[in-house]
């Protein structure tokens, strides 16, 4: 990117992601590090860069051996599911308002201590003082980089982080049994962080780190405290700004930090979606109820019972609900319900948890929105764009850059380097959906809405 955040030039490798056992999700490690290698060294040999920036998968870790370099673990996906049992028998020993005022966060497996905890647990070894943990940045850079270090965002998705101080936490490391020995120096979110080096070319300076969803917050342009955006993916996930405080929030969100820079460390609120993307490719991979994922925008407009509710929980439900648990389930269906109509739930199932964490969001911050600003590839899926809209009684802003990850941890380089001195936004959207639903079919089926979810509930909880 440019000065400007405009695309000049842009590289892609897949990453294989396995399925050893059921629960377990993981990468090569040394294929994370490959992938890096191939795409950011065409872009050096062909572009004088000047500073380059990383995002990475938040949660997801690997353990190496510092001395030989080579990785003990393949890199633990944040959706890898193994410190299930650590939160269960956790449970009953953390008071829920000690770790939210330390860390932000909840108990739950989605994030890094659990599952650090049981890879120790199942081998001791690993404690030695030789190894080192990282999440993704931090592993790459300890193979690319002249410091395996990581920064305030990442760090605070991970457990073992005190909001209030900037810290790894004594306390909280105590309660999950991680020696501080394997955790990696934490650094602000742009500056001088290092060096990135690649085969061939001259070491580029490493400016910027983040967490992804902290990136795309930045690129989306939310650089000021009530702005909202929502990146779309295989889940989906929102994020506002919430300034220079970190406050707890009240209704089953998070709290995190967003990026440091500059001296002046930001926040934000957090609600993850576990299945959106997700839940479209199911309809057509695992039902054959559409013809592909982009075919169900047009399926869906051709229901017609507004009977059939779908709760699209297949990763069990986020913020801020919170009930991991819980499986997906369909609500209303008769003989005559078709594939539109299932189709057209699910779309509105998705719409609907995203509003409902906005929903917590207004009430946490006692903020008015304006609108919500989105990005990812189901964006283009204009069926669910306009229900996303009308449950929301919001303009939903499509960027016009999709990459908003990419084009927020650039950005942030771009001014942690000095090649800027800030970068007040440059976002424009594609797009702008204006709610059109009429308020009594929108109080009707959020009631609906309302009602699915609790039935869920006692079905998973009792």
């Amino acid at each position: 990117m440019d000065e400007a955040g405009v695309v000049i030039d842009r590289e892609a490798a897949p990453i294989q992601t396995v399925f050893p056992l059921p629960g377990r999700v993981e990468q090569d490690a040394l294929g994370l590090v490959d992938a890096v290698v191939c795409t950011a060294t065409p872009l050096a040999q062909r572009h004088a860069i000047h500073a380059a920036g990383m995002d990475n998968q938040g949660e997801s870790f690997v353990l190496w051996d510092a001395r030989t370099g080579q990785p003990l673990t393949p890199n633990i996906v944040w959706q890898d599911q193994r410190g299930a049992a650590v939160c269960r028998e956790l449970a009953t020993e953390l008071d829920p308002t000690w770790l939210r005022q330390r860390t932000g966060l909840v108990l739950d497996t989605y994030f890094t201590a659990p599952k650090l905890l049981q890879v120790l647990r199942d081998n001791p070894a690993l404690r030695a003082d030789h190894v080192r943990f990282g999440t993704t940045e931090t592993w790459v850079l300890s193979k690319l980089g002249s410091d395996a270090v990581t920064d305030v965002s990442t760090a605070s998705r991970t457990l073992l982080f005190n909001l209030q101080t900037l810290g790894w936490d004594d306390a909280l490391l105590e309660r999950f049994d991680i020696p501080r020995s394997l955790l990696p120096a934490v650094r602000p979110s742009a500056g001088m962080l290092g060096e990135l080096r690649l085969p061939g070319v001259k070491p580029i300076p490493l400016c910027a780190l983040a967490a992804d969803q902290q990136a795309a917050l930045y690129g989306q342009g939310c650089h000021e405290p009530g702005m909202v955006k929502c990146t779309l993916g295989t889940g989906a996930f929102v994020l506002m700004n919430i300034g220079d405080a970190p406050r707890p929030s009240s209704h089953g969100l998070l709290t995190t930090v967003a990026w440091q820079m500059g001296g002046k460390t930001t926040y934000a609120l957090d609600g993850g979606i576990f299945a959106a993307g997700a839940a479209v490719q199911w309809l057509h991979e695992a039902l054959g109820v559409v013809g592909s994922v982009a075919a169900s925008s047009e399926v869906a407009a051709g229901a017609s019972d507004d009977n059939v509710v779908m709760v699209p929980a297949l990763a069990g439900l986020g913020a801020p609900r919170w009930v991991k648990d819980a499986r997906g389930a369909v609500f209303g269906l008769s003989r005559g319900s078709t594939a539109a109509d299932l189709t057209r739930a699910t779309l509105r199932g998705i719409a609907c948890q995203i509003r409902d964490v906005v929903a917590a969001m207004r009430k946490d911050s006692g903020q008015a929105l304006h609108g919500l600003r989105v990005d990812g590839g189901p964006t283009r899926n204009t069926f669910l764009m306009q229900a996303l809209s009308d449950v929301l009684d919001l303009p939903v802003q499509v960027a016009q850059e999709s990459e908003a990850t990419a084009r927020g941890v650039a950005m942030m380089a771009a001014v942690g380097s000095g090649a800027v001195t800030a970068w007040e936004g440059g976002w424009k959207a594609a797009r702008t959906v204006e709610p059109r639903m009429p308020h009594a079919e929108r109080v009707a089926m959020l009631d609906a809405w309302e009602r699915a979810n609790a039935a869920l509930r006692v079905f998973h909880t009792g």
